[in-house]
């Protein structure tokens, strides 16, 4: 599924150097938009990769920051030229978690939790477009039709034969609980979620009523890691209008301990088959 150059990735890495280069120079972000009448907003947004990098924006950055190996400069302008090119997911137009999609696209691992939804990673096309239909009501069909393809297509990565990703899921007892769309469709998504906990790379945990209050409780959340060290893991928050990137190391060790906590408390991956199997055949009945 994923392209020979992901754009969202190579964005974070340019920024990532260019960020070293600049505490390198001992030169302050403010200091820098100074230089080249820009604002500093730019340069942090450069810096974050949640903004695409000319090949001119790089070699200006080089020369404040007087990089002298014309080596270095030719790679981050190269890498500035890949930033600019469209992954998979443009292709559908504009999708409001295109930044996320790409990290996904990339990442070698993802935790998530949920406490209200199964994952999307692991839903079924009916339950997709009932969950779709209902959170964007006044959306154009088109519209969602879109979302759903997306979200299958994102799917491709826990199918991929070859490398698939390594997807761990904490789900609070709830979202099995809501009828989205209608008993039959709950069915074949337990069945689904069922199927795929048996997958080498895929773990399925429920979170039950009964462990009471849990840090979960703040709201969902994704951790994306990666295979190249270069690339820093992430905390994923998704919002009604924008979303959330977390990448301070002590960010992520905060909600990574959390998700610990939250595996420590969920049912063992064989009593959550157990317990999906006797819901599944509750709305079977």
């Amino acid at each position: 599924m994923a392209s020979h150059v992901n754009p969202t990735v190579r964005r974070r890495r340019l920024g990532q150097e260019l960020r070293r280069l600049r505490e390198l120079k001992g030169m302050t972000a403010e200091a820098v938009a100074e230089r080249l009448l820009v604002s500093q907003s730019k340069i942090s947004r450069l810096e974050n990769g949640r903004r695409s990098i000319s090949q001119r924006d790089v070699r200006d950055l080089c020369g404040v920051y007087e990089v002298e190996d014309q080596r270095v400069v030719d790679s981050l302008m190269q890498m500035a030229k890949e930033s600019r090119q469209q992954g998979w997911w443009h292709a559908f137009g504009d999708i409001p978690y295109s930044v996320y999609i790409g990290l996904e696209t990339d990442a070698a691992s993802v935790r998530n939790y949920e406490s209200l939804l199964v994952p999307g990673l692991l839903q079924t096309r009916e339950y997709a477009e009932a969950v779709i239909e209902r959170i964007e009501p006044e959306a154009a069909p088109a519209d969602k039709a879109k979302r759903v393809e997306v979200r299958m297509k994102r799917q491709e990565r826990i199918h991929d034969p070859v490398s698939p990703l390594r997807f761990w899921a904490v789900v609070d007892e709830s979202a099995l609980h809501r009828v989205v769309g209608s008993p039959r469709i709950m069915r074949e998504q337990l069945e689904q979620l069922i199927e795929l906990s048996h997958r080498p790379h895929v773990t399925v945990q429920v979170l039950p009523y009964s462990v009471g209050a849990h840090p979960g409780m703040v709201g969902t959340f994704s951790l994306l890691e990666f295979a190249d060290a270069a690339d820093s893991s992430v905390v994923y928050l998704e919002g009604v209008t924008s979303d959330l990137y977390l990448e301070k190391h002590a960010e992520v060790q905060h909600y990574s301990v959390m998700y610990e906590h939250l595996r420590a408390q969920a049912h063992h991956p064989e009593r959550t088959r157990q317990f999906m199997i006797e819901l599944a055949k509750e709305y079977a009945s």
